[in-house]
């Protein structure tokens, strides 16, 4: 239904938005799009239907290229309905007049007609009581119920939904969440941009994760949210928060490191024990790691998600591997001090940019 290739934004100012977005939407299809602040998304969202003109790149919508001179752009969005964060309803117009005035002016449907369909969506949001209301009478919830129900009066075959649930109070969101649920089962093709991530994991079909400008990794709900195979989005569902600390030469500053540890879990509300613990455990960890053979890069990891915490070590390849060559015969002490504060300890080899590197995880145990 949606085929996006190569897309781009860049603002005047040079900041690039979106630096090449790659996508394909079926009919029938309900898309999340998750990923931290800034990372493009809402700007993707309104590139879609034009109210972004994308930079280069191409996205054809049933067929027809959005991008061409010849294509009736206002024909075209017609087939799709955005439904924004702040509502955007007439506040000078009732409810009625705000779901009636678009299918009189822009699909020729008669007044009785429009009334009578929008009697039928506000039954459907759970709303129609409030059909002669203004704007300013109703709750956040209510006014995107009621922005939902005056999409669907433009009778779309595709609705954008931009953090529909971000302007809302907590106690609001659910209300609007279970509209769209509603549509969802009725088939409706919807691409929503949404921080809630339990939402996102219990309606879509499949999970768009973007970062740096692109759309990093997608999936189904389960590849995404159980099995992330990159390392942003995994960081980003599991809300992994860091400390991060590079060591040049075995005279690094010990005192400097553990106070910026320190302060890190005093941020997170981590208990004296696990502060603790965490201070045992570097020492002991740097024991074990010849700082004469290049840089180290120590992060402290917590995982709001899990509530684990772990340290991770990235050392270069030519540093002898801290937990398989037995031949080093590491301080015995510290490997079971190590051994002893841990749940598990991994070690594996990854490829960056600048070369392969190893990785070393001692995650803590829990109290």
């Amino acid at each position: 239904m949606i085929q996006v290739t190569h897309l781009k934004k860049t603002y005047s100012n040079g900041l690039e938005v979106l630096r090449d977005v790659n996508a394909t939407i079926q009919k029938g299809e309900v898309i999340s799009i998750i990923g931290p602040s800034g990372t493009g998304k809402s700007t993707f969202l309104r590139c879609l239907n034009l109210l972004e003109r994308p930079s280069g790149g191409s996205i054809v919508v049933d067929g027809q290229d959005l991008m061409s001179s010849k294509t009736n752009v206002p024909h075209l969005r017609q087939k799709m309905g955005m439904v924004f964060q702040n509502f955007n309803l007439f506040n000078h117009m009732s409810i009625m007049d705000n779901l009636c005035i678009g299918p009189v002016k822009l699909l020729g449907k008669s007044r009785k007609e429009a009334e009578q369909r929008a009697i039928e969506l506000l039954e459907m949001v759970g709303l129609a009581e409030k059909a002669k209301a203004m704007p300013s009478q109703l709750s956040g919830g209510q006014k995107q119920r009621i922005a939902i129900a005056r999409c669907l009066s433009m009778e779309p075959e595709i609705i954008l939904f931009d953090e529909p649930t971000s302007a809302l109070d907590p106690t609001m969101v659910s209300e609007v969440l279970g509209v769209i649920r509603s549509l969802a089962q009725q088939g409706m093709t919807m691409v929503i941009v949404t921080h809630e991530m339990r939402f996102a994991r219990d309606v879509s079909t499949r999970i768009f994760y973007m970062d740096q400008g692109i759309v990093y990794e997608e999936g189904t709900p389960e590849e995404i949210f159980e099995h992330p195979q990159k390392e942003r989005t995994r960081v980003f569902i599991n809300r992994i928060r860091d400390y991060c600390y590079s060591i040049h030469s075995p005279k690094y500053d010990l005192y400097q490191l553990q106070a910026g540890m320190m302060q890190f879990c005093q941020r997170y509300f981590l208990s004296q024990p696990v502060q603790f613990r965490v201070q045992l455990l570097t020492e002991e960890v740097l024991q074990l790691v010849p700082l004469d053979k290049g840089e180290v890069d120590l992060a402290l990891r917590y995982s709001e998600k899990n509530e684990t915490v772990s340290l991770e070590l990235l050392m270069p390849v030519g540093i002898v591997s801290v937990l398989k060559d037995k031949s080093r015969q590491p301080d015995e002490l510290s490997m079971s001090i190590v051994e002893g504060l841990c749940s598990a300890m991994t070690e594996v080899v990854e490829d960056y940019p600048e070369g392969p590197r190893v990785r070393v995880q001692f995650e803590l145990a829990k109290i």
